[in-house]
């Protein structure tokens, strides 16, 4: 599997489908539903998804996607290489119109996301990264370049979810009382982690593969971890239940 042309790839979907969700950002309509579980969904994410499946087929590997069809675990568990996608994560922050929020695809191989692509819209931030060729930022039209987190460095700051932040997780950041905490919105709490504008990003709260998978890949990419808590083992993928459990980035 060429995971550069398939980066590449991914990069232009995300990119295509940025555009598609600012075009809707930038309107009067967001088109906010809400689904079985009360979480919102807006036209952004179908649109999203529907330019990155168009995309994604080219490359002949399954799609699972947030908002496509879910396809049964008989199935998908003989998968050895598919996309995962979550084309608007952060829709709680897309229809506050902070801009905190990103267009997440990843591949997955044998339950570990090999590679992965974060995109900002608003921000312009483009995150990438692969176990082959490390993990990059680009921001608007500057040069891309290679970011590399720094493994146990002393914990200065810690990134928090804006929109989820249990009891639980306070009771953890309290550990560091002498660490500034950092609140941002979907996947860009990862990335914070990924540069070393933070140390650590504790999540105790419920996330779906979807939700991390391109992220975990791009902090693996840049030398950091993503672990689950408490067991502290890295988190797997294309399980039978897709809810994630508790998890550490650092």
């Amino acid at each position: 599997m060429h995971l550069q042309s398939l980066t590449t790839l991914a990069k232009s979907a995300s990119l295509e489908a940025g555009k598609v969700i600012l075009s809707i950002y930038n309107s009067f309509d967001l088109g906010v539903e809400y689904k079985k579980d009360d979480s919102p969904l807006t036209k952004a994410d179908i649109a999203g998804h529907e330019v990155i499946v168009t995309y994604l087929k080219e490359s002949g590997l399954p799609i699972l996607s947030e908002e496509g069809a879910q396809t049964p675990y008989d199935i998908r568990k003989n998968w050895d290489y598919y996309w995962l996608v979550d084309p608007l994560d952060g829709t709680k922050e897309f229809i506050k119109k902070n801009g905190e929020f990103t267009v997440n695809i990843a591949l997955i191989h044998q339950q570990k996301a090999v590679l992965g692509v974060v995109y900002a819209p608003v921000l312009g931030w483009l995150y990438w990264g692969n176990r082959e060729d490390g993990a990059w930022k680009k921001e608007g039209e500057n040069p891309p370049i290679r970011i590399q987190g720094k493994r146990n460095a002393p914990v200065k700051t810690i990134v928090a979810s804006r929109s989820h932040l249990s009891e639980e997780t306070k009771e953890f950041i309290d550990q560091y009382p002498d660490a500034e905490t950092v609140s941002m919105g979907s996947s860009l709490k990862f990335m914070l982690v990924a540069e070393d504008r933070a140390q650590i990003y504790p999540r105790f709260a419920p996330t779906m593969e979807w939700d991390t998978a391109a992220s975990q890949a791009i902090v693996e990419a840049a030398g950091r971890q993503v672990l689950t808590y408490p067991e502290l083992e890295p988190m797997k993928y294309n399980r039978e239940d897709m809810l994630n459990g508790w998890f550490l980035v650092r």
